[in-house]
């Protein structure tokens, strides 16, 4: 069994914004999400994050405020007791055409490549299509979170024609929820 779990960072761990999360006052973690990862952590997984971040290429926010919030969640996860291994983040924009932005698995290549192992058959955790289809590239097992675009993507997965494996995918409340359900199996 493969000990790698791959998160999406809006929507799964922390709120999500239409108007991008930009700053760290707007960095608000998801209740639980922090002590689910350190829950996984203590279990014996390791955590990387998989965002994209095209605000730094838009011009919305700095990679010094990126860094900002991704310290913020480290240091909360940290706090209850885990450890994020590696965050990966695209800064590019949709028209960009670069190799790491969500669809495309370019972060997990990344990831891999930091962590040396592989990430077939790890789990991916998204809030939306394109969270899914990066990890699944890859050999990931898609999970959904209804947090942030959740709801949304639900739709999309059951009204439009999507990979079988995503149609599939487990569908949980939240980035705890999935947690409780993993750990318990």
């Amino acid at each position: 069994m493969n000990k790698l779990i791959i998160l999406d960072r809006d929507g799964v761990i922390n709120q999500d914004s239409d108007n991008y999360v930009k700053s760290l006052e707007e960095w608000i973690p998801i209740e639980g999400s922090c002590e689910a990862i350190a829950d996984l952590c203590k279990a014996g997984y390791t955590i990387a994050v998989a965002t994209n971040q095209s605000g730094l290429a838009r011009g919305y926010f700095s990679i010094d405020d990126l860094e900002a919030m991704h310290g913020r969640m480290n240091a909360l996860v940290e706090e209850a007791g885990g450890e994020i291994a590696s965050i990966k983040y695209c800064p590019h924009g949709p028209d960009d055409a670069c190799d790491c932005r969500k669809p495309l698995p370019g972060l997990v290549v990344q990831i891999e490549a930091e962590l040396g192992i592989s990430a077939e058959g790890a789990w991916f955790i998204g809030d939306s299509l394109r969270d899914l289809q990066a990890g699944l590239t890859k050999g990931c097992k898609p999970a959904l979170v209804m947090t942030g675009k959740g709801e949304k993507t639900l739709l999309k997965m059951l009204t439009t024609d999507v990979e079988a494996e995503i149609k599939q995918a487990p569908v949980y409340t939240d980035l705890a929820h999935f947690t409780r359900k993993l750990l318990a199996s």
